[in-house]
């Protein structure tokens, strides 16, 4: 496999580039935790902008720990002041446990993950609630930043307050 094709797409988007030559805080605020699927833009999505959020995904939008040190970071030093945890409807991480997802591996390729936690649940709600939870009571986070779950619909677009 190549990467040509998106080096060539790469050169088309710096030729137009205009929005170098400023710093890394996030200037909304605002940190956005949400899954790596691909229907999912967490810019678009909020009305903000290049350069506005930090963006920290994961696997079904679950706080691990790189993300829970993501979320340390902007607090402590990138100027924000909130962080939405966000999975979202239709999450083939909601579909079933760790244990099912690590059997598919299996069936599919004959390697086993069995040493890997992915974070699967079914549970979506009450993996939202232990999240904020636990980003809440960091204590390089409490009562420096407003914390929120959502559920956001990848049918429709919109975005649901869950917490």
């Amino acid at each position: 496999m190549s990467f040509d094709d998106l080096l060539a797409n790469n050169a088309t988007y710096a030729s137009t580039f205009t929005d170098g030559n400023f710093d890394g805080v996030a200037r909304a605020g605002v940190a956005i935790v949400t899954c790596m699927d691909s229907r999912i833009e967490p810019l678009a999505m909020l009305g903000l902008h290049l350069g506005d959020a930090k963006i920290l995904r994961s696997p079904g939008g679950r706080v691990t720990t790189s993300v829970l040190n993501g979320c340390v970071l902007g607090v402590q030093l990138l100027q924000v002041d909130r962080i939405m945890i966000i999975p979202h409807t239709r999450c083939a991480m909601a579909k079933g446990t760790d244990e099912d997802v690590r059997r598919q591996i299996l069936e599919a390729n004959g390697v086993t993950a069995s040493w890997m936690t992915f974070g699967s649940s079914p549970d979506q709600m009450r993996r939202v609630h232990e999240d904020v939870e636990m980003v809440k009571s960091h204590p390089l986070i409490a009562g420096r930043a407003e914390i929120g779950g959502f559920m956001y619909d990848v049918d429709t677009g919109l975005l649901e307050q869950i917490i």
